[in-house]
């Protein structure tokens, strides 16, 4: 048991870490028995690595040296209980990079462009994704708060653990977990899925006669190619990761050369002529989905809120960058501002051009970007050359989305989660990924995508699923945080003192939105073939998960290791080594 605290200011321990102190004490001594297992298995990991290093908890003259960041960063991670089992080697731009990757714009907004032509047309397509933007910024800045006091692979569902009361903290983070793993499997299937519908489409830009393109895009043909997707983004994740930052670096340049490549090609040449402004940014007609106009709107919103439901996932690389207590909450909030800018470039002027509302809803391929694009380049080459930056970067996207998500799921069954974690949690040491996690992830994924033979509305679901479950992850540790008072994260590196209320309190109202408005079908009135079988997905997902919890978790999980005195030391050593380096 640890000793009180003194009453003498000088000891360096403030009251927020007191009442971590005293909160965590409750939760401690239950898990020494699990502590020693981890303990156990992470020192065998450790010698398997053969990483010949020592590492102590006490700020030395070496760790303030060279790689001071490098060391604290390893040393508040095992002070928390986890051995560094992967290389830290990602900069503060590199994980920003990777950020931006994930979300992947313009392609994750030319993807599911179908739902706010359906839900309003260009003032749906516009506001809608500037208001979701500003709404993610307070998600991205609330959980950087957090995240700069608990930066690890375990992300959000760690996090809940460690804000939320020992008396419902086990249920609620395993709530939050399997929300939280569940939502990066679905949201990496629909990104893979929709590239696949989108590359159908680009191929259908050349047509065997008017208005009928050259691939019959059959399901099978659909799955196979979803298929091989998937088995590529996961061979680049695995066998290339210590190319990936290279990789994110050059797909940022990538997207830029390409989103200027279709911005002055569809303007310039406009074949159909160019919308005025008072279209652009006024025009608003929900007749085609036969919602009351305000809540047509809303439904519109899946499209940004899929852009940005991936904000969150890289905090599942927190253990793969030199200084995430600082890198990666920056790394959130910049990212949803790049974010921001590069989908107003990207959309206005494809609203300037765009063909008939109607014409668009009612295609097969619900993928209306390469018809607007075609429309105002008037030629299927042209056309073609515009689309392939597009597609390369759904397969930088793709690779992203595999790598976060084989992260999570790894970290989470680090802490017993998931049945078998003790072949989920290994790290292959010559890849230096959770190769057995991923492979069960893209195992996961190839057989959801089945769902398509039954469904040709399966994307819709994939993409529902995906962002209802991230949504609701990243509403549990801001909810928790803000129920305990704040008082955990005052004494962190991204603390925004009043303002993060402000942003904690948009986040919340945003979830309570988001929740019941993505299981809504895009439009009435409603066919088995075309429902949004997201909100049955999700509820199953829900009283799968409880149910599992009083079957099986209860017995077998005990959360994460807690050691609040040596995470307490190793905190403030890393944030001595940040000020150090400023200096």
């Amino acid at each position: 048991m640890a000793s009180p605290l003194p009453s003498n200011p000088t000891n360096g321990i403030t009251q927020s870490e007191a009442f971590f102190i005293e909160d965590d004490l409750h939760g401690s001594v239950g898990n020494e028995k699990e502590l020693h297992r981890r303990s156990v298995g992470n020192d065998t990991n450790l010698h398997r690595r053969s990483i010949g290093k020592e590492r102590e908890l006490s700020l030395s003259a070496k760790q303030l040296g060279e790689n001071g960041g490098h060391n604290s960063a390893d040393d508040l991670l095992e002070a928390m209980g986890y051995t560094a089992e992967l290389v830290r080697s990602r900069s503060t731009l590199q994980v920003a990079f990777m950020s931006f990757v994930l979300a992947s714009i313009p392609y994750g907004l030319a993807t599911t462009l179908y739902y706010p032509i359906a839900g309003g047309g260009p003032a749906n397509i516009i506001w809608g994704w500037l208001t979701v933007s500003l709404i993610i910024l307070c998600v991205a800045a609330s959980l950087g708060e957090i995240t700069s006091v608990f930066p690890t692979s375990g992300g959000v569902y760690y996090q809940t653990f460690m804000l939320a009361a020992p008396s419902y903290r086990l249920i609620v983070s395993w709530i939050c977990g399997w929300a939280f793993v569940v939502g990066n499997i679905t949201i990496t299937l629909a990104v893979n899925f929709g590239t696949t519908l989108f590359f159908a489409a680009c191929i259908n830009v050349f047509e065997s006669e008017p208005e009928v393109g050259i691939f019959a895009a059959e399901p099978y043909q659909i799955y196979l190619i979803f298929f091989a997707i998937t088995l590529l983004c996961n061979a680049v994740a695995a066998l290339g990761n210590k190319w990936l930052p290279y990789l994110d670096t050059f797909a940022i340049f990538w997207t830029f050369a390409g989103l200027i490549c279709i911005v002055v090609c569809v303007l310039a040449i406009a074949k159909n002529g160019r919308h005025d402004a008072a279209y652009v940014f006024g025009e608003f007609d929900p007749s085609n989905s036969g919602w009351p106009a305000g809540w047509s709107f809303c439904v519109g919103l899946l499209h940004a809120a899929y852009a940005t439901s991936s904000t969150g996932m890289i905090i599942s690389m927190c253990e793969e960058v030199q200084q995430p207590a600082t890198q990666v909450p920056k790394a959130m909030v910049g990212t949803i501002v790049l974010n921001t800018i590069a989908g107003l470039v990207f959309l206005i002027p494809l609203v300037f051009v765009l063909p008939n509302q109607t014409d668009l809803f009612n295609l097969v391929s619900a993928q209306p970007t390469p018809v607007i694009i075609k429309s105002a380049i008037g030629s299927s080459g042209g056309t073609i050359a515009l689309l392939i930056p597009l597609l390369v970067l759904a397969l930088f996207c793709g690779i992203g989305c595999t790598t976060a998500t084989s992260r999570c799921t790894w970290a989470f069954a680090r802490d017993g989660a998931i049945p078998g974690s003790k072949w989920w949690k290994q790290v292959n040491p010559k890849l230096d990924v959770p190769f057995n996690a991923m492979m069960m992830t893209m195992i996961v994924e190839l057989v959801l995508g089945l769902i398509y033979f039954g469904s040709s509305a399966a994307f819709n679901a994939f993409s529902g699923v995906g962002v209802i479950c991230l949504t609701m992850s990243y509403a549990c540790p801001i909810l928790v945080n803000v129920i305990t008072g704040r008082g955990q994260v005052a004494e962190g590196n991204f603390y925004l003192g009043k303002l993060g209320w402000f942003c904690n309190i948009v986040s919340l109202c945003w979830s309570a939105l988001a929740l019941p408005l993505f299981c809504m079908p895009t439009f009435v009135p409603i066919v088995p073939e075309y429902m949004n079988y997201a909100s049955v997905v999700f509820f199953a997902f829900f009283v799968v998960a409880t149910g599992w919890y009083f079957v099986w978790g209860k017995k077998n999980y005990r959360g994460p290791p807690t050691h609040t005195d040596a995470v307490l030391e190793a905190r403030r050593a890393s944030l001595a080594v940040g000020h150090q380096q400023k200096l």
